[in-house]
């Protein structure tokens, strides 16, 4: 096992440091000159409207907000479930899941068209409404894991980890279930109205953070994590199942009900982009094929990189057609009536996402970006890659 107290800054060329972050950086700052963008000229420039109120940063925001979730498996395997080769990569594991939550927060309130209206929201709570409970639970969850990293860096702290650990393990796991329950609990969408969202979504933060964390591990270490990159690529293979576990369940349930057939019909078959995005984008290339390459043959860095490369694809895919797919499916105003008007009413709406939208989305990936890059440069969160060998064996 590591000894305590081998953990070490970022160790990277002062140049090569800097240009990174410059590069970043630069892609941080396109994100908000395209949010700047947006509010002075109002949201008619992207392909939002009033059907699609839900765009590609959502998608972006949602990603990241679920994957920041997952992202601390590392530190709960380690501290609560006693397994001690995961314990090294605590701290890192608790950095991540801060920087993707701030970074996805960062696009929702940019996306508000007027962010300063941020203060209303913080001030003012409808306790019946799903969106009121998560403002605690995000600001709660980087409260709790800036504890729990805490904890670990104090010597005189650490009986105190498996305390912390739990804590930050429960608020997760609420965090995630309160952002599928935002979905889940809104009737008015018919593609949504389901409490398998909650159990979805557990299912998603848990293979898309342990996809990003596995990447960024080898990017930090290379082949010194080896080992480690092995037992956690057969670890995204059972979350990548689950995934797909509770997709066939929310769709097979929905078949079942005849009230549902529509939006399954159009998901499942005629939703064109969208139909495609689910079959080839999320269950083959998300989820099928991550199975293959994780479950079958040997199990090198290079198969289990791959598979986490499309895990992450297949998820902005999943989030998508949940999201975008699940807008563009007309509102069921009066059951078994046809309805018409000029409003579009009962057509199926179109979306495609602007250039400006794009961005916003990437320069919130990039704010997540930034803040790993300075706290591994500020902190001593990573473990020698000595310390990961002695962790294995």
């Amino acid at each position: 096992m590591a000894r305590p107290g081998r953990y070490e800054t970022l160790a990277m060329n002062g140049r090569r440091f800097w240009m990174i972050l410059a590069a970043v950086g630069g892609l941080a700052g396109m994100g908000l000159l395209a949010a700047w963008t947006m509010e002075h000229r109002g949201h008619w420039i992207t392909g939002m409207d009033n059907q699609i109120v839900w765009g590609m940063p959502h998608v972006f925001a949602v990603f990241l907000i679920v994957a920041a979730s997952g992202a601390l498996n590392v530190a709960s395997m380690g501290s609560v479930f006693g397994r001690a080769a995961y314990k090294p990569l605590s701290r890192l594991s608790g950095l991540l899941a801060i920087a993707l939550l701030a970074g996805g927060l960062c696009i929702l309130v940019l996306d508000l068209g007027r962010p300063d209206r941020l203060i209303v929201a913080m001030t003012t709570y409808n306790f019946e409404s799903v969106f009121a409970w998560n403002i605690f639970l995000y600001t709660g969850f980087i409260a709790v894991v800036g504890v729990y990293m805490w904890v670990q860096m104090t010597h005189k702290l650490r009986r105190f980890q498996g305390l912390a650990g739990t804590v930050a393990l429960i608020w997760r796991l609420v965090l995630t279930t309160g952002t599928g329950l935002i979905f889940g609990m809104l009737v008015a969408r018919e593609a949504y109205d389901a409490a398998v969202m909650a159990p979805l979504f557990i299912a998603m933060s848990l293979a898309f953070g342990t996809a990003l964390f596995i990447l960024v591990a080898v990017g930090l270490y290379g082949h010194a994590a080896a080992d480690m990159i092995r037992r956690m690529g057969r670890l995204l293979g059972i979350f990548a199942a689950a995934v797909l576990y509770f997709t066939a369940a929310q769709h097979l349930t929905n078949l079942y009900a005849a009230e549902h057939a529509g939006v399954e019909r159009f998901i499942l078959a005629d939703g064109g982009a969208i139909t495609s995005l689910f079959w080839v984008g999320q269950v083959l290339l998300g989820g099928i094929v991550p199975l293959f390459l994780l479950f079958t043959g040997a199990q090198g860095s290079r198969r289990i990189m791959t598979a986490c490369a499309l895990v992450i694809l297949g998820g902005f895919a999943q989030v998508y057609v949940i999201i975008i797919g699940g807008q563009a499916y007309p509102l069921e105003m009066f059951p078994g009536v046809a309805v018409s008007s000029t409003f579009f009413d009962g057509q199926i709406a179109t979306y495609g996402p602007s250039i400006f939208e794009i961005l916003l989305g990437l320069g919130g990936v990039a704010i997540a970006g930034l803040i790993a890059l300075v706290g591994l440069r500020a902190l001593p969160l990573l473990p020698a890659a000595a310390a990961l060998t002695e962790s294995t064996e």
